[in-house]
């Protein structure tokens, strides 16, 4: 049988069966050697009764003190229940609704038990429902497998058996020999065998080193060649001996060392003849505008316009404001493009795009319409890149002639992911805050501080000052949490009656929207109540509160991109994380925002306490996703891959050489199954 074989020809499958496999994606025998155990049984190690311990998964060995006997109970489930005993003690088993369990079991035998202990009311050992077998067929490591209805791990298991029995050749490495034995790794072939049937525990963790490298080298060296391949797009657009020390000086601040060094490195790729593919990452109020500002400037010098695409009509008016402010006074000529501009006012602005040299564009994606033409389009930004769809982000590309790109986050991405999530952008970082920033001052405190939460707003707004309430959920649903609908409710008509609220949610419309951030910043709404939606949102430096309801229920970076709502003026802010929530993780979460600001450390923190699948999700952009490899477990092997990937690329830059054949047809089947190359 080869590796391509479809999985109904293997030994004991069939059509129907076939299709069961084929739900968990798996269509072929190859498929089914990379559907790895998630967990495995060890049937070797026996424990004595009396030294289990408790809530682990052990394995025993004891015998059968009686048949099980049945016990009917008031609800119609059926209770097997039997005593097994060893030289150490007692243990109490309970079957549930298995009528065949009384016939497996007999009395005076010896039998292997694996499961986990829990203690009874009196102190008596007991197991539920544990897996059983002869002792001289189970001592072995045994395979676990992510199963299904129709598919159980032990017909899954039997199955990835048939398929070793039946491959016609071993399986074909694609690492070269030279590699492997320079990390000291295993062949292919024995790995995918230990993977699913190791002996020893030593083989296990050999077989994982292997295919976790795999995983990692594959993608890291897909991920250099896509940047390469993107880098070897010339443009037109190439910035002559730009300077932007006139544009420093007309600021009244000195800018960071940090902005100074992003500024540079963008200005270096915009030289290169190259167009430019550059994320600038950097935590709330560091300053990414400035950077961009400074980059659109050395454009105008160059006679090149510039396009800023912003996620809001909001935001858009923000990012207008903030670029003339910094701009006007250097002649450069800026419009501003919305959807609910009115007609006379989008032809005035699309008659400037079409005619000024080095003009500067602000808009939503009201930029990429078909109605809007730009004369010379050099210098593309989008900021908070992953609120925009990849349409989007190319569309305006599209605009320009291969022009250069620059995209811009706030969303605080640890250091370990940074290079796999945006491995083919080169990325600039600015982890310096600006003179003035102030620390926001943060408590979490149980449901019962409400009250002095609400004399605390009122204090606030009495002093001409604004804040916000941040609720998880929209409307009302199955959990007890009080939605912010409704609690606008009972705050506009109880506790914060004398203020003026507002409410804002995703549900309502865009222009709904809009109008009510656009009041908020106006000054014409005292408390906003609102979802998550303005965790990416226009500066109200007049907002210095920040209440976040049912803390718990926000990853950590999500309620940092919170609190970096307030703290954007002169005056002293303040974050208050509500919650009750007594498991350690949420009062490690909430204590960590106590402690820091620093949008980095809390990435870090906040991939150590979830793990890395919330920022190798939509984050991904499509990337191939990990089968075994673990971004948090692996992150001395991931250093080893980056080392190995670069060594390799500085020999063989392309992997044309006939030895790095194999290797990058694996990278092309990675990717291409992501929809990336």
């Amino acid at each position: 049988m080869k590796l391509q074989a479809d999985i109904q020809f293997v030994k004991g499958v069939g059509p129907a069966r076939a299709e069961a496999f084929k739900k968990l994606s798996v269509p072929s025998a190859g498929a089914l050697l990379r559907y790895y155990p998630r967990a495995y049984e060890d049937w070797r190690k026996i424990v004595p009764i009396r030294e289990m311990p408790v809530g682990e998964n052990v394995c025993i060995k004891a015998i059968v003190a009686y048949a099980p006997q049945e016990i009917r109970t008031g609800r119609g489930m059926s209770l097997y229940k039997t005593s097994v005993a060893d030289d150490s003690g007692v243990l109490n088993l309970t079957f549930f609704n298995n009528k065949y369990v009384k016939h497996m079991l007999k009395e005076g035998e010896t039998y292997l038990f694996f499961g986990k202990m829990t203690v009874g009311r009196y102190g008596e050992r007991e197991m539920a429902s544990p897996l059983f077998q002869k002792p001289q067929s189970a001592d072995k490591i045994r395979p676990i497998y992510p199963s299904s209805a129709a598919l159980s791990t032990k017909i899954i298991e039997k199955t990835v058996r048939a398929v070793f029995e039946e491959l016609e050749a071993p399986i074909a490495d694609f690492l070269p020999e030279s590699i492997r034995k320079t990390y000291g790794l295993c062949s292919l072939d024995w790995a995918i065998h230990k993977i699913h049937f190791p002996e020893t525990d030593a083989e296990l963790e050999e077989a994982k080193k292997r295919l976790i490298f795999d995983e990692l080298f594959l993608l890291h060296l897909g991920l250099l060649l896509l940047k390469k391949q993107k880098k070897q797009g010339r443009t037109d657009y190439v910035l002559q001996k730009p300077s932007v020390e006139a544009f420093y000086k007309t600021l009244p601040f000195t800018p960071t060392n940090a902005q100074k060094r992003a500024v540079n490195e963008a200005l270096s790729d915009m030289q290169s003849g190259e167009a430019m593919n550059r994320l600038l990452q950097g935590d709330v109020g560091s300053g990414k505008t400035l950077v961009a500002a400074a980059l659109v400037y050395a454009a105008y010098q160059n006679g090149f316009q510039s396009a800023v695409m912003a996620p809001t009509e909001v935001l858009a008016e923000q990012h207008f404001r903030s670029f003339q402010s910094f701009l006007a006074p250097l002649g450069v000529p800026i419009v501003l493009l919305t959807g609910s501009m009115t007609a006379k006012q989008k032809r005035e602005a699309q008659a400037i795009l079409e005619s000024a040299d080095g003009a500067l564009a602000v808009g939503t994606h009201a930029l990429i319409s078909e109605a809007v033409n730009y004369k010379n389009l050099g210098l593309v930004i989008t900021d908070e890149q992953h609120r925009f769809g990849v349409n989007q982000r190319a569309a305006l590309s599209e605009k320009g002639e291969n022009p250069h790109t620059l995209v811009m986050s706030a969303t605080p991405i640890p250091r370990t992911l940074g290079l796999l999530l945006y491995g083919d952008l080169n990325v600039s970082i600015l982890d310096e805050l600006p003179p003035g920033r102030q620390e926001i001052e943060t408590y979490a405190v149980p449901l019962s501080y409400h009250n002095r939460i609400y004399k605390f707003l009122l204090k606030h707004v009495a002093r001409g000052l604004q804040g916000y309430i941040v609720c998880p959920l929209v409307e009302e649903s199955e959990s007890r949490l009080i939605p912010a609908e409704q609690y606008y409710e009972i705050l506009k008509n109880g506790p914060l009656s004398s203020c003026r609220l507002g409410l804002l949610h995703g549900k309502m419309k865009p222009k709904d929207k809009d109008r009510v951030m656009r009041d908020f910043k106006d000054g014409k709404i005292d408390i906003l109540v609102s979802t998550v939606v303005i965790e990416v949102g226009v500066d109200v430096p007049n907002a210095a509160v920040m209440v976040i309801e049912n803390a718990e229920r926000f990853g950590l970076s999500q309620l940092h991109q919170l609190r970096g709502r307030v703290g954007r003026g002169k005056e002293k802010s303040t974050c208050i994380l509500v919650s009750d929530a007594q498991n350690e993780e949420a009062k490690t979460r909430l204590q960590t925002m106590c402690e820091t600001s620093d949008g980095f450390k809390i990435a870090d923190a906040d991939l150590k306490l979830r793990g890395p699948g919330d920022f190798f999700g939509d984050r991904q952009h499509g990337l191939p996703p990990l089968r075994i490899a673990d971004l948090l477990r692996d992150t001395r092997l991931l250093e080893t891959v980056q080392t190995a990937a670069a060594a390799l690329l500085s020999e063989d830059p392309s992997l044309d050489a006939p030895e790095h054949k194999a290797l990058k047809k694996q990278i092309l089947k990675m990717f291409e199954s992501a929809n990336v190359l």
